[in-house]
């Protein structure tokens, strides 16, 4: 299952992460020097949800974002009293 939005289509970025060494001019050193470049993915947080499409409770990926702007409408589950 691909990590992307089912609404807004948010996807997967990609990153980088640098690696330093040395002493910061700020402390006394002569300055960081960067000794690699490490690319990684940034992946959204997206969470399964039950939710009315088409008039239909069904479950999707949907973003935090798209769940707190009210894009999606949520499915209420009633539950019985035993």
């Amino acid at each position: 299952m691909a990590q992307v939005c089912d609404i807004c289509s948010k996807g997967p970025i990609k990153a980088r992460k640098i690696t330093r060494r040395g002493k910061s001019k700020k402390e006394g050193g002569i300055g960081l020097n960067i000794t690699g470049v490490h690319l990684r993915r940034q992946m959204p947080n997206l969470q399964t949800i039950r939710a009315i499409v088409d008039g239909r409770p069904q479950r999707i990926l949907v973003c935090t974002r798209c769940l707190r702007s009210g894009k999606v409408q949520k499915r209420l589950t009633v539950r019985k009293a035993s």
